[in-house]
């Protein structure tokens, strides 16, 4: 039987991809694993002929270009998220992919805080609007101004009220933390209609977001970064957690800007909360996460992986801060959890091969 061929749709600018020792490792892996995987961009498509320009990983580093066949699957890795790869996604007649497309991130919430299923676990959250930022800083002693079509943290503005004073800590897209002290609500949302315009991400909506107590170190906020992925059997399993620590005083834990850390989730959880409550919160995320996927799949169609951004407060109570289709790999290296990064590469190619065999039979 001929090897499975699984295309990873990516987004190329020359020779350079976009996360590209993520799509490397995938590329190698999946030749160990039995396929014949290539990275592409949807400027590679060669319709006449059913073949696709290809990348493979060079030998010295780098990509090496072939004319490869047409994929019997394509897993969409590609982030960037404009027009002439909408319009190659909306067409049905080209690939098999192995995820569908998914919404924006207020989209999403919206449809997660009405879901029986996981509204427990989802914070309060509303479009963006100064009259509906003023009703949520009454209401909650941290508030959350963020885009909703945004990733790595950018254009995120956190506000706490201390004291009749409120102190803002933002993110602006090109990474510089921004630092404000304000004296009344209506001067916090004249300060929040001035930031959604000035650091919009495309033209998305921003979004209002119940905050969280999350500091569970002195001046750092921490969260967990969830991977839950299909494996080679079409099952959801959870393939790792990472904590992640935002540098002294930063509105995200996003490790991008490389003042952050990662730790390890269970050492982390024990020393904070004890051994059984330290249990119990796993086992209620990983419960969060396999539920959500119902309800993804249940809105979206067939999905491969999702990166969950989960909040534990200081008291232990578990938050759906974020989901994520096409999420980052990397915190299981920067947590020096080896073998976890390995299976997270290997999983969605073993489910595409899961799907080229099906198709097949």
């Amino acid at each position: 039987m001929s090897k499975p061929v699984v295309g990873i749709l990516a987004h190329r600018s020359g020779r350079v991809f976009m996360n590209a020792k993520f799509l490397r490792d995938l590329a190698v892996e999946g030749e160990k694993l039995g396929a014949r995987v290539y990275v592409f961009s949807h400027m590679d498509l060669r319709e006449a002929s059913r073949t696709i320009r290809g990348f493979t990983p060079a030998s010295g580093g780098g990509w090496r270009e072939e004319t490869c066949p047409w994929p019997d699957v394509v897993i969409d890795f590609c982030r960037m998220l404009y027009k002439p790869f909408r319009d190659m996604r909306r067409r049905k007649d080209l690939f098999t992919y192995a995820n569908h497309k998914f919404t924006y991130k207020w989209k999403a919430m919206k449809l997660f805080a009405g879901s029986d299923q996981v509204r427990r676990w989802i914070p309060e959250t509303r479009i963006f609007s100064s009259p509906g930022l003023e009703q949520m800083l009454a209401k909650y002693p941290i508030v959350y101004v963020k885009p909703g079509n945004g990733t790595g943290g950018h254009s995120v503005a956190k506000i706490r009220s201390v004291n009749g004073k409120y102190l803002i800590r933002g993110r602006k897209r090109s990474g510089a933390v921004v630092k404000h002290e304000l004296h009344s609500e209506k001067a916090v949302a004249r300060w929040a209609g001035k930031w959604v315009q000035t650091e919009q991400i495309r033209s998305g909506k921003f979004m209002v977001q119940q905050g969280l107590d999350l500091e569970l170190i002195s001046g750092r906020l921490v969260d967990a970064r969830l991977l839950i992925q299909k494996d080679g059997y079409g099952n959801w399993k959870v393939t790792g957690k990472v904590l992640r620590v935002g540098g002294r005083n930063s509105p995200t834990t996003n490790l991008i800007y490389g003042d952050g850390k990662a730790l390890n989730f269970q050492t982390f959880m024990k020393e904070r909360f004890g051994a059984q409550r330290a249990a119990e919160i796993e086992r209620e995320c990983e419960s969060l996460a396999l539920q959500l996927m119902n309800v993804v799949e249940q809105r979206f169609g067939s999905m491969i992986e999702f990166g969950l951004d989960v909040g534990i407060d200081v008291n232990g109570n578990v938050w759906l801060i974020e989901a994520n289709p096409k999420p980052s790999h990397e915190a299981f290296l920067k947590a020096k959890q080896f073998a976890a990064y390995r299976t997270s590469i290997r999983r969605p190619i073993q489910y595409a091969m899961f799907l080229a065999r099906q198709s097949k039979t």
